[in-house]
């Protein structure tokens, strides 16, 4: 029997999911600071992961926002076999958005051309929404309010395919090194490498929505994320870039098929406040 997705119940998910977003850190970043720091030797990096910790419980408890930069809201709405859209599914996205920034007094921070009108839309419009099909059945929404820092941090690079794995290695460490302190650490990296010029910023997008620590599927690719993640907390940037053994809580990795000529690789860097979240519809 064939699912159908309207568009009453993407906006519907949209303003629930938006508030919670801004107020409440997901479980499994509150749970990676803690964690970090548990194990963290450095005073001043202790400090400051005991600080985002407590934001998050304030941002919580009082219902503020988690950061002042309330992000610019991201939607793909993922649909596999047995299931189809009803019309344009995405057409109430912006106005949910809206509605959902100004009922919570959240900061628009969206303005309205990059290069000739760079006046504010005063309501955080427009989102970004997308659709993709998957091979899994049913139908999920994900949703990021990313932030202008940690979208600032990030890069895309064509490298050559003698780059191979090392190349890999080293343009995600020269990323890091130049631009983590921006981006608000302990971060959540992720990466994405294959496909064209277009679509591997999407795999690195994507890639941030899995939850901490939940490996790749591919035991290859698995063991490259466990190996970039030692290799960005060695630089020993730290939290909030004070130093110390976090740098990172996390680094995902998506991988797809390219062109023979090419190894594309983006690095989306996602900040402590990592709002996300992934809804059945």
């Amino acid at each position: 029997m064939t699912r159908v997705i309207t568009k009453e119940q993407v906006t519907a998910k949209l303003l629930e999911a938006l508030p919670q977003l801004a107020f409440e850190l997901p479980e499994d970043i509150e749970r990676g600071l803690k964690a970090a720091y548990g194990r963290e030797e450095s005073p001043r990096a202790a400090e400051a992961l005991g600080l985002l910790v407590e934001n998050a419980r304030i941002a919580r408890e009082d219902r503020v926002a988690i950061c002042q930069d309330t992000g610019s809201v991201w939607v793909c709405l993922e649909i596999g076999p047995d299931t189809s859209i009803s019309g344009d599914v995405l057409d109430g996205v912006n106005e949910a958005v809206a509605d959902a920034y100004t009922a919570n007094n959240l900061r628009k921070s969206l303005v309205r051309d990059a290069l000739v009108d760079r006046a504010n839309t005063n309501d955080n419009t427009p989102a970004f929404a997308e659709i993709h099909t998957c091979p899994s059945p049913g139908a999920r929404l994900h949703v990021m309010c990313k932030g202008g820092g940690s979208d600032n941090a990030s890069r895309v690079v064509m490298l050559t395919p003698g780059a191979g794995r090392q190349g890999v290695v080293d343009a995600v460490l020269s990323c890091v090194r130049e631009k983590a302190a921006n981006a608000c650490p302990p971060l959540v990296i992720g990466i994405g490498i294959g496909a064209t010029f277009d679509k591997v910023a999407g795999l690195a997008k994507m890639a941030l929505m899995r939850p901490l620590g939940e490996a790749a599927p591919n035991p290859e690719v698995a063991a490259f994320e466990a190996e970039l993640l030692e290799a960005v907390n060695a630089l020993g940037i730290g939290a909030a870039a004070l130093g110390g053994s976090t740098t990172a809580l996390g680094v995902h990795v998506n991988t797809a098929p390219c062109h023979i000529a090419a190894l594309p690789l983006a690095i989306n860097m996602g900040c402590s406040a990592m709002r996300r979240g992934t809804y059945e519809l």
